[in-house]
This record gives C-alpha cells, sequence and structure tokens, in this order.
C-alpha cells in the first residue's frame, strides 16, 4: 500500500468508528479513566515523537536500552519495580525491559506487596525496530492526524497505548492490588540465539500470569487478534555425482543436484500448498559444482558451468503455520518428500524453530468477548477477530500455549517495515480508553486463576 493510499484508508478507518457515548454503562471510575486518557493525548503523542526520534535497530544496543531508559522511568512513576535485563555477549542484544506490580515486587515504595485482586496481567510490547543506525529512515514527522517514522506502529505506537492505559489507571488508584508484568523486549524483530535464553523471562513471566495482552498494532479500529501463525525455518542440502553434463541421467551419474532440488520444491508445491494457515516459503537457493551459503547473514555464491553436472544444492526457507500440530504434519510431509530421491543423488531437510504458534483458544474468545462489550460500551463499536493470515509472528506467542491472550491491541496505521510506516493519531486515545478498561474489568474479575493447559477442571 503506497503512502498516500494507507494515509485515506486509516483516515477512513477513524472516521468510520462510531463518536463515544460518554458514560453509557461505565461505572464512576470507568468515566474518570477515560477523561484521564483524553486530558492527556497530546502529552502521549509527545512521547511517541520523543521515542521515535531514538534509533532503536535490534543491532544498535545502545538505542534499544536508550528507549527502554525513557519507558522504565515512566514505570518507575507508576509504582513499578523495573528492571534492565541484559542478554550475555553470546545472544548478541541490547535485552529486555521487565516491570512488575504485585507479586512480592516492592512497587517503588520498599515494601513488598502482593497482587490479590482480579487475574495477573502480562502486558507484552517491544522496544526494538527493523531501522537500524544507517537507515535514511529515523525520524517522526507529523501532519495533522498522521504521524510518520520508524516505528511509530510498529510498535512504539502500541507502547505509548500501554503506558498510558497504565497511566490512567494510577491516576485513580486502580492499579493498587493488582498483579501486572510488563515485558517490552528489544530483540522482536531479529531475535537473539538462542531461544531459550532471550525469551527465557517472557517464558516465566508468563508462567506466573493469567492472561497476556499483546500490544502490536491494531488492524483496524473494531479489530483484535486472538490467533497468529507462528514461524520456523528449513534448509535442504542436496547432493549429487558431478561430471561431464553428457552423462548426465546415466546409470553411473544420475539426475544432479539441480534437478532433485527441483522435484523437492515442486512436490512441496503439489502437496502443501493450499492447506489453510500454513505457508512455506523458499528465500534463498545457491546450486553447481561449488557452493558457498552464509546462513547467518542469507547470502552466499555459487559456481557451475553448462558443461558440468551439478553436485550441491542449499535451500533456505521459512514455514507459517497455526498450531504445533499443523507445524509438525507438514514437517513430516516435507521430510517424506525429500526422502524419494532421483538416481544418484540425496537430500537432507534440517528444520529450525523460531516463534511458536498462538492458536485460537476459548479463552481467548472470551477475552475479545469482554474488548467487545468494552468498545461498544466506549460507543466505538463492535470488536471482530483478525484473520490469522494477515498477522505475522509475535513476542505473545511464546506464552499462548499455557496462558489466555489478546493481541493487536495498539495503535492504527500501516506500512510497518517500510519508510512509509505511518499511524493514524486519532487511534491513540481511543485504543488506550479500550486497553485501560479491558485491564481495569480483568483485575478485576474472579481472583481465582484460569486454567492452564491441560489441567482438569
Amino acid at each position: 500500500m503506497n503512502a498516500r493510499l494507507g494515509v485515506l484508508v486509516g483516515c477512513l478507518l477513524i472516521a468510520s468508528a462510531p463518536a463515544p457515548v460518554q458514560g453509557q454503562k461505565l461505572s464512576a471510575t470507568e468515566r474518570k479513566i477515560v477523561r484521564y486518557v483524553d486530558a492527556h493525548t497530546e502529552e502521549a503523542i509527545a512521547l511517541l515523537e520523543r521515542v521515535v526520534n531514538v534509533n532503536s535497530g535490534t543491532m544498535n544496543h545502545e538505542g534499544v536500552r536508550e528507549v527502554g531508559g525513557i519507558f522504565q522511568t515512566e514505570l518507575d512513576a507508576l509504582g513499578f519495580e523495573t528492571r534492565w535485563i541484559a542478554m550475555p555477549d553470546a545472544v548478541n542484544r541490547a535485552g529486555h525491559l521487565f516491570a512488575e506490580r504485585g507479586g512480592g515486587s516492592t512497587g517503588g515504595s520498599g515494601v513488598a506487596s502482593r497482587g490479590t485482586r482480579g487475574k495477573r496481567l502480562l502486558l507484552i510490547g517491544h522496544l526494538d525496530t527493523v531501522f537500524e543506525r544507517e537507515s535514511p529512515f529515523q525520524r517522526f514527522l507529523r501532519e495533522d492526524s498522521i504521524a510518520r517514522g520508524p516505528g511509530v506502529a510498529d510498535m512504539k505506537g502500541g507502547d505509548v497505548v500501554m503506558l498510558y492505559a497504565l497511566q490512567a489507571l494510577h491516576s485513580v488508584g486502580a492499579l493498587e492490588g493488582t498483579q501486572i508484568i510488563v515485558a517490552l523486549i528489544g530483540d522482536e524483530e531479529e531475535p537473539g540465539q538462542p531461544l531459550e535464553i532471550s525469551r527465557r523471562d517472557l517464558i516465566e513471566a508468563g508462567r506466573r500470569s493469567d492472561v497476556a495482552l499483546g500490544f502490536e498494532g491494531a488492524i483496524e479500529i473494531g479489530t483484535a487478534t486472538i490467533a497468529r501463525r507462528g514461524s520456523s525455518g528449513w534448509t535442504l542440502a542436496v547432493r549429487g555425482i558431478t561430471g561431464h553434463s553428457s552423462r548426465i541421467f546415466s546409470e553411473e551419474y544420475g539426475a544432479g543436484a539441480i534437478f532433485e532440488a527441483a522435484r523437492i520444491l515442486n512436490a512441496f508445491y503439489e502437496e502443501l500448498r493450499g492447506v489453510e494457515y500454513l505457508v512455506f516459503n523458499a528465500g534463498v537457493i545457491l546450486g553447481g559444482t561449488e557452493v558457498e551459503y552464509d546462513a547467518a547473514n542469507a547470502r552466499g555464491r555459487a559456481f557451475g558451468k553448462t558443461n558440468v553436472i551439478p553436485q550441491t544444492v542449499i535451500v533456505d526457507g521459512g514455514l507459517r503455520f497455526i498450531s504445533e500440530e499443523q507445524k509438525e504434519g507438514a514437517r513430516a510431509r516435507m521430510r517424506a518428500i525429500v526422502q524419494h530421491n532421483r538416481p544418484k543423488t540425496s537430500a537432507e531437510i534440517h528444520f529450525r524453530d523460531s516463534y511458536p504458534a498462538m492458536s485460537p483458544r476459548p479463552g481467548n474468545q472470551d477475552l475479545l468477548r469482554l474488548l467487545d462489550r468494552i468498545s461498544r460500551e466506549l460507543g466505538y463499536g463492535p470488536v471482530e477477530p483478525v484473520d490469522p493470515a494477515r498477522r505475522g509472528a509475535a513476542d505473545i506467542s511464546f506464552v499462548a500455549s499455557f496462558v489466555d491472550g489478546l493481541d493487536g491491541l495498539g495503535v492504527v496505521g500501516d506500512g510497518a517495515h517500510s519508510p512509509e510506516e505511518w499511524v493514524d493519531l486519532r487511534s491513540l486515545p481511543i485504543l488506550t480508553k479500550r486497553a485501560a478498561l479491558l485491564i481495569h474489568r480483568l483485575t478485576r474479575s474472579d481472583p481465582r486463576p484460569v486454567r492452564r493447559r491441560g489441567e482438569g477442571p
């Protein structure tokens, strides 16, 4: 979508939202929360401009820590116990900002407190962007209700929604007695490896929570995300016997590596294509008599001649899926295809995990119904689930197997990961109000923990 069309669509999305009906079915406290958000919208936009103007490309560790420091100061002021979690040198990432109230934290007062009300919440955002120091796209630019800038939608806008929702709750004393963990991840756009280290603290926080709320951007005002596809990688290595091309297909030399790789890729296409929510892609292919591939940087070189049978092919690809069952089923079919080799060739496929799937669980539907009710009571109309085919992977997926979750609670915009990235600033107060009331009602609901996946009644 080009910038002009994107802005037009964004304006239509906001303009189509019904005008708010103040006070409809809201408690007196909730009306105060709404008024706080309205009164501090320009302040929130100023904070968004400030953090967008700090480059925090994933590999700009100083910039990621600087943005984290800005949010850390803000969360300290709300009584959260904050800590910066540095990553080991081998992971080569800046680290993460975690903040907590309740759960035995001191809440900034020096006196340990424990949340006793409602659900235990995990709020998830990220500090990094895809735009590194050398990118020409570096500054926040506002044109009336549209703002452009690196990470303005993905996802510094969502981080600001989260923060100002918490500020609104703090202004009426609604954070007291709650247990809330804020996780602002420093490497969402390019996760550090191994994931067992870079996502260890997020997973541990999820295990101490009942509900996870993700603040990645909303697709439209009237949407939220109850399911996201997972992401994993695969590498195919094919070997053949090299020799003069006049002997190809002979009993002695066989089909060569390139024809065998073509057979495998075509079989993937024929047998796996069309499965709902399953996507597989071959992103890089190198073939010839000599091949060098740098997997870390997804680049390489190949040498071959038209009169020489190619000996080696390397293919690097990706796989997206809606559940672990779908992922494992696809992998099994791909392995079976790889094993039936053309004459005098061999092939191996290796899989690597990245983001798990956020499957559409019943508890996620319950959260969506609650958000839908809040949105209607605010006068902003219904909230519908986003088709998972429209969403990529996100950090909420790492905890989605053991807590109920809802994502897409951030701002409305488009053009993420491109110099056309923009956000409609009119979505910021709308989505902040919805998020604040969602947190408020969850932290005042039945204090008994929700049932974990696989547990009995």
